[in-house]
């Protein structure tokens, strides 16, 4: 059987609009847990529960220089979770088109 733990972490990742956010804030380029803890209103602890579930499904990576814990997305972020949506959508639409192919020779004449 083929596992997916990954789509597990990201969709659950994805499932938090906070998470969300952050995600969006770090597509326009690295910040601090501090500024990230500012801008969502929330406390260090908080917001540090966020980024861990965001780095363990490998959507950001975090880094720290002295003191200072900084953010950025992660490199191929969605890569694996885009192959295996478009993937699943071939194997819709191939059983789209053959429901339709049978309904079109099982269809009675009118």
């Amino acid at each position: 059987m083929v596992q997916y733990d990954f789509l597990d972490a990201s969709f659950g990742a994805l499932a938090d609009p906070t998470r969300r956010g952050i995600l969006e804030r770090l597509g326009s380029g690295p910040a601090t847990v501090s500024e990230l803890a500012e801008r969502f209103e929330m406390t260090l602890t908080g917001i540090k529960k966020h980024i861990r579930l965001l780095e363990d499904a490998g959507m950001i990576v975090t880094e720290k220089r002295g003191r200072v814990r900084y953010c950025r997305l992660g490199d191929n972020v969605f890569d694996r979770e885009v192959a295996w949506l478009q993937g699943y959508r071939r194997m819709v639409e191939a059983r789209m088109d053959r429901l339709g192919e049978f309904l079109e020779r099982t269809e009675p004449d009118t």
